[in-house]
């Protein structure tokens, strides 16, 4: 097949997804067209069945804010046309769903029917999408796609009680590349950031307020009290001063290191004994996934998709939003113990196989055959 993926290149969860899961594709046979308007985070290596295409877009004084959607649709039409590809799949509601449908409109006076398949990540519906401005917008553009996948199950009752949904839903979950993500047993760099053999807590985040990042440092600095221990503040982004200035408060600037954005997150998990998500909202939680293939245990909240990720006293513990005490006690509980820990680390590994790319990938496969198979019969 030849497939366009339209995501946001950055290093949030939907741009990774939609990353990885075009080198999974393009490494199963498939060619994989990405376009967005800059090169995506994690498309960091050549391969003959990767392309990928930058969306322009034209600054006018006419314009207070570049026409981005625009730009996108026709770009759309551009590469569509021109590569002969046989199925998009954008990722994000938000402008990729209505740009798409506006280029499928425009290929159709060319005389190509184009499938579009949408992927629903979590805040294009649970906060952009709720916004009375974009709401029409998001309904619509749902239900005039060919396919729809959420992530997990709790996105998809919340997109089908959020809006009015006419077309099925299917949840295809997030997925790892066990290959890359994979304790990697680098003691020297352990020793470097505990030298006394502390335990190393982490956080991986874009330090978005949903990410309740300062109930991080608040949680760390209760284990602290009773477990000597380090934390690794991993991203950055609007969040993170706060967070520093708690630290500072808290008298616990020695033990905590913003390490900022990462590329090679995997080395910094492979180090790590517990990993901490208070979120507020989180359609499925991929760092947490990301962590548990490490083998590192997760005291996260319990919104969202998280509940059928992290099991309950298994893989970890989850604890209602802003649980501080709570959290802090299910992370002590853990650390506590090396056989304990060693457990609950095995259990992580384990229950991240369930959703190793492998297993993943022949669903989205199977997914656009259907829809092209589908285009092909109304044609």
């Amino acid at each position: 097949m030849k497939i366009g993926i339209v995501c946001y290149p950055t290093f949030g969860g939907s741009g990774v997804v939609a990353t990885e899961l075009g080198k999974g594709l393009a490494s199963n046979g498939h060619q994989v067209h990405f376009i967005t308007y800059s090169q995506p985070a994690r498309l960091d290596f050549f391969s003959e069945n990767l392309f990928y295409h930058e969306v322009a877009v034209a600054q006018y004084p006419l314009f207070d804010f570049p026409p981005y959607e625009s730009a996108l649709a026709s770009k759309l039409v551009d590469v569509v046309r021109f590569e002969q590809l046989d199925v998009l799949h954008v990722h994000y509601a938000i402008p990729h769903a209505s740009a798409a449908y506006l280029a499928k409109q425009i290929l159709k006076t060319y005389g190509i029917d184009i499938p579009v398949i949408t992927t629903l990540h979590g805040t294009d519906i649970t906060l952009v999408g709720r916004d009375k401005s974009f709401k029409p917008v998001v309904t619509f553009s749902i239900n005039e796609s060919d396919g729809v996948t959420t992530v997990s199950d709790s996105l998809k009752q919340q997109t089908l009680s959020f809006f009015d949904i006419s077309r099925e839903i299917k949840v295809i979950p997030n997925f790892i590349d066990l290959n890359r993500f994979v304790n990697k047993r680098r003691e020297h760099f352990k020793k470097a950031i505990a030298p006394d053999d502390e335990r190393i807590l982490v956080h991986t985040s874009n330090f978005r307020k949903v990410k309740n990042v300062t109930d991080v440092v608040r949680i760390f600095y209760q284990v602290n009290q009773q477990i000597p221990s380090k934390l690794l503040m991993v991203g950055d982004g609007p969040e993170r001063g706060n967070a520093e200035e708690l630290c500072r408060q808290l008298e616990i600037c020695n033990d905590v290191r913003f390490l900022g954005k990462q590329d090679a997150i995997e080395e910094i998990l492979s180090v790590s004994d517990l990993f901490l998500m208070p979120s507020s909202s989180e359609s499925f939680g991929l760092a947490a996934l990301e962590a548990m293939a490490c083998g590192v245990p997760v005291v996260s909240s319990n919104t969202g998709g998280l509940p059928e990720l992290n099991v309950q006293g298994v893989t970890g513990f989850l604890s209602d939003i802003g649980d501080i005490e709570g959290m802090a006690q299910h992370a002590i509980h853990i650390l506590e113990d090396c056989d304990r820990l060693e457990k609950f680390k095995k259990a992580a590994y384990q229950r991240a196989t369930d959703f190793e790319l492998s297993k993943i990938l022949p669903q989205y496969e199977e997914y656009y055959q259907q829809a092209i198979d589908h285009a092909k019969n109304l044609a």
